[in-house]
């Protein structure tokens, strides 16, 4: 059973029925899906969630499809690590990493929304699915319809990370680089999505593909005992996750899963392309688009679709963000994996310098709850560390010379004060 009325303008408030449909006709506002929260109220429960599979359909009633999902059943439900060491070292009392780097199948956070996509993209007729991406939604794009059996096409901008690249290109799909950046990408798809009639999920499908953001949310605030954290810091590309984290901790308060004890949520951008910081530190909701310039390729968008959203969600949150540099958000990769064990893309290296940026600001109190946002996995975007991480010891296969080098390594205390 759906609870979805239907789709509605953002901006002008105009009502249009459930269709691949994206965008106002009246103002040209983005549509959002809009449920009938009292009857989901009466149909969902901590109980019945508690007894499905862990997937994210464990959330059906609070997402877009009609029938039983195509695909996702072993997507999300990601850990909810209690970062102790990271916590030491940012010295906070209530530290937790959401780790959507282990999401099946495709090591992100886009397997929920392309889940969530695909499945509407097949109860729609859809036969070919497509996205303009900077490489994880490519990744998941192209996986999911393997799965499902779709035809593919994913275009992405020239230059990405070989890990992505071929994180698509396994699955089969067509692949089409665009010379140019994100932004050029998405320009070109549009055109592309309406003469061919594709389902692009984060275009003419955006509405349904947003709303798997949410379930990021659901388990957050389930697997802290159905409560929800104090602050919780997310990584901003085109702006589709951190507003749907405000419209998912807002709507398990409406349907009683939770009591709204607030939350406040923090943007978090590479200095390289921080279009949404800007506009949050000059006290605007004018988005000024940038030229991207920065490691963070999956976060690189000069021009984000719902930046607008972003800025109006942190702030209605009581929450703030930053940026930080290239250098600063290698280290933050380094510190994660130093700390917790987690290797994360240069997104979550993003997120954890961010948050050391704002608790020490501040910003974050030290003694209440927090959640970072871990979008996507380290071991698809080498590169960005390569360099800055300490080479191999290369000795011959003798016990003399490992002897020789564990005693350089290990100096003898004495020995080690003098030099």
């Amino acid at each position: 059973m759906s609870f979805v009325k239907g789709l509605q303008c953002r901006e002008c408030g105009q009502d249009y029925p459930k269709e691949p449909l994206h965008v106002c006709e009246t103002c040209f506002g983005p549509l959002e899906i809009v449920y009938d929260y009292d009857a989901i109220a009466n149909a969902i429960s901590r109980e019945k969630i508690a007894g499905r599979d862990r997937n994210l359909w464990r959330y059906r009633e609070l997402l877009p499809i009609d029938g039983e999902p195509q695909v996702g059943m072993y997507s999300g439900f990601t850990p909810l690590v209690k970062a102790h060491r990271l916590a030491e070292a940012l010295g906070v009392k209530e530290l937790y990493i959401k780790d959507d780097s282990v999401n099946h199948p495709t090591f992100s956070y886009k397997d929920r929304v392309v889940s969530v996509a695909i499945s509407k993209a097949i109860e729609f007729g859809f036969d070919t699915v497509s996205c303009a991406s900077t490489g994880n939604l490519a990744n998941s794009v192209a996986a999911h319809a393997a799965k499902a059996g779709l035809n593919c096409y994913v275009f992405v901008p020239d230059g990405l990370e070989q890990g992505k690249i071929i994180g698509s290109a396994i699955y089969g799909p067509k692949t089409i680089a665009i010379k140019g950046n994100y932004d050029d990408v998405n320009r070109i798809c549009s055109e592309i999505g309406d003469k061919y009639g594709w389902a692009f999920v984060n275009v003419n499908l955006r509405p349904y593909y947003s709303e798997g953001a949410k379930t990021h949310a659901y388990e957050i605030a389930e697997q802290l005992g159905w409560k929800l954290p104090k602050h919780i810091v997310v990584a901003s590309a085109g702006g589709t996750i951190l507003p749907k984290l405000a419209k998912a901790f807002k709507e398990l308060a409406k349907v009683g899963l939770v009591q709204d004890t607030g939350c406040k949520i923090y943007s978090a951008q590479a200095a390289g392309c921080a279009p949404i910081i800007n506009a949050l530190h000059k006290g605007t909701d004018l988005i000024s688009p940038v030229k991207p310039n920065t490691i963070a390729s999956s976060i690189a968008i000069g021009n984000p679709a719902d930046g607008y959203y972003v800025v109006h969600a942190v702030k209605e949150s009581g929450g703030w963000g930053e940026s930080v540099t290239d250098e600063e958000i290698v280290e933050g990769i380094k510190l994660l994996a130093r700390t917790e064990g987690i290797f994360t893309e240069p997104a979550g290296g993003t997120e954890v310098a961010v948050t050391r940026k704002l608790i020490q600001k501040g910003r974050i109190p030290r003694d209440e709850s927090i959640v970072i946002s871990i979008t996507g996995n380290g071991y698809k975007t080498l590169e960005a560390v390569a360099r800055s991480v300490e080479q191999p010891y290369t000795i011959k296969a003798t016990l003399e010379n490992f002897d020789q080098l564990y005693q350089h390594l290990n100096p003898p205390i004495s020995q080690a004060a003098g030099s």
